[in-house]
């Protein structure tokens, strides 16, 4: 099964389905893994009822970062504003569907960090490694 999850993981890494950037966004929040030197910035687009109808992904990094940025825009697509706040880190490693140690965990859970800088705000986002150690 493993082997099924990293295919997935390279396709989203090699052809990203959500990559890009939005102009005008509703929201938008950048960060980096300063460990790895992973960047990933994400714009989303909101309607009326607070639903992301669009939502992309720029930056540069590892295979797992970026997959997992792609990953997870596919999955808040479509999402209220209110479903986007809940989504946590057992949702990223479900959606990556491999196990990963301490150092790729942060690498995944970049995306997670920066899309809850877009839409709690600044002073909400934990850091890697609080997100890491939930």
């Amino acid at each position: 099964m493993d082997d099924l999850y990293r295919e997935v993981i390279i396709d989203h890494y090699q052809n990203p389905r959500f990559r890009g950037e939005l102009d005008p966004h509703d929201y938008s929040y950048h960060d980096d893994n300063p460990v790895c030197g992973d960047h990933i910035r994400i714009d989303l687009r909101v309607d009326e009822n607070d639903v992301v109808t669009e939502a992309l992904f720029s930056g540069d990094g590892c295979s797992i970062s970026q997959a997992s940025a792609d990953l997870l825009m596919e999955k808040v697509t479509g999402l209220p504003l209110d479903e986007v706040r809940q989504v946590g880190k057992q949702d990223i490693l479900d959606l990556l569907g491999i196990e990963l140690g301490p150092v790729r965990l942060k690498c995944a859970l970049l995306s997670l960090k920066v899309l809850k800088g877009g839409v709690y705000g600044l002073e909400e986002v934990e850091s890697l490694d609080e997100l890491a150690a939930s």
